[in-house]
């Protein structure tokens, strides 16, 4: 198996052909993504992870919301791996109506999301995850930090007046 190693009976990780393997509680996945394309790679894993969720727990996944996750994933690894010395860890996890995703790296630095400046080229990454988020937190770990955002999957319902 790869992944975190961690195999308590609520995670959800990858057998060696990148194959999920999900427990019958709450689907998670917790993967160390190493070099070559991890960015894509990380994607790719979401997209696969949500595809399984939904083909073995039933779990919705709409193309809106799978989305939103992928851009959310793509955005925080590129952090990671941007502003991160060492290793970058993703953590997915299913939970009524959400996909909460976690990065943790090594870099104790916390991030500073700016306020929101058109005027500004480039350091929107954060301030576009926080917007298409139902929740978001950074929290520093005894080793470096972990970036915590939590997608609704819901499809949005209109409101008729």
């Amino acid at each position: 198996m790869s992944g975190s190693g961690d195999t308590g009976a609520d995670r959800t990780l990858y057998d060696d052909e990148a194959r999920p393997v999900v427990a019958p509680s709450s689907p998670r996945s917790t993967t160390a993504l190493g070099e070559g394309r991890p960015i894509a790679d990380a994607r790719d894993l979401a997209r696969r992870f949500l595809t399984e969720t939904q083909d073995v727990h039933g779990f919705p996944a709409p193309p809106r919301a799978v989305g939103i996750v992928l851009l959310v994933v793509s955005e925080l690894v590129t952090n990671a791996y941007k502003y991160a010395p060492g290793p970058c860890l993703l953590d997915l996890k299913v939970a009524p109506g959400t996909v909460e995703i976690s990065v943790w790296d090594s870099e104790p630095t916390v991030p500073v999301v700016h306020p929101a400046d058109p005027g500004r080229v480039g350091q929107h990454g954060l301030e576009i995850v926080r917007s298409l988020c139902r929740s978001f937190e950074i929290r520093r770990e005894p080793v470096g930090k972990r970036v915590i955002a939590t997608v609704a999957i819901e499809e949005p319902t209109a409101v008729l007046s």
